[in-house]
Order: C-alpha cells, then structure tokens, then sequence
C-alpha cells in the first residue's frame, strides 16, 4: 500500500454563527470568528490518497486527475468564496475547519477511480489544522 499526499491553496472567507444560539451565546462561544462580515484564512490542503502501484504506469494515481479534481471539486468552490453564502454545505453548516475538511471529503470520494481517499487534512493556520479520515 502507498500512500501519496497532493498540496494545494486557497483562501475564503465565513462567519461562525448558530441561528439557535443568542447574540451572547454566539459571541460566546465564537469570539472573535462571530464577526457578522466574516474574517478570513489563507488555508493549506493536504489530499492523500492510497493504492497499490499499477505496474505499467508506476503510479498509484493519475496525478493529473488528482490534480483536476482538486481544482474543480474544491479551488474552484471554494477558493476567494464566502463559504457561508456561496458553498451550498455551509448555507446551514458553521464553516469550521472541521466541517470544511468533512466538506472536502465529500466533494472528493466519489470522484476519485484509481486510488482511495485516505486522509482529508485542512490547515486553517499554520499551528491549527483538522485531520479527516471519512469516519462519519
């Protein structure tokens, strides 16, 4: 079994709020995040997908089409977005890192053949990041 790890970046932009909390328990609970305009994160994606190496190419993915549905299924959505108001999981999800690496998961398991998604991790700072491994 081989284990290969894409990077990418994107950045966005959310808001932490819970309609069913209070403006107190929101401020709370989500300090500073619970800014009504949003604040925003330079955030560093980690993709790692496994497989055993095919043979004749000696890969375990197609770099390439790993590459473009990172692009498509993810910097497109979402990089440069408010994710609260312009991705569809979060129009009634709080947009935190571990719901954005959960996100991510989903948007990229059922378009992957070759090789099986391993791990989803998302680095919302450089000293902060989620780990996702499809448990859920």
């Amino acid at each position: 079994m081989v284990y290969l790890t894409r990077k990418a970046e994107f950045s966005a932009s959310h808001v932490y709020h819970n309609p069913e909390f209070s403006a107190e328990e929101n401020q709370r609970i989500f300090g500073k995040c619970n800014n009504p305009n949003g604040h925003g994160h330079n955030y560093l994606l980690e993709v790692t997908v496994k497989g055993d190496v095919d043979p004749r190419s000696g890969f375990v993915v197609d770099l390439k089409q790993l590459k473009e549905t990172m692009g498509r299924e993810v910097l497109d959505a979402m990089d440069h977005r408010f994710l609260n108001k312009e991705v569809p999981e979060f129009f009634t999800r709080i947009p935190t890192t571990e719901n954005l690496a959960i996100a991510i998961w989903q948007r990229l398991a059922s378009n992957l053949s070759a090789a099986q998604l391993h791990r989803v991790r998302v680095y919302e700072t450089p000293d902060l990041f989620v780990d996702f491994y499809g448990e859920a």
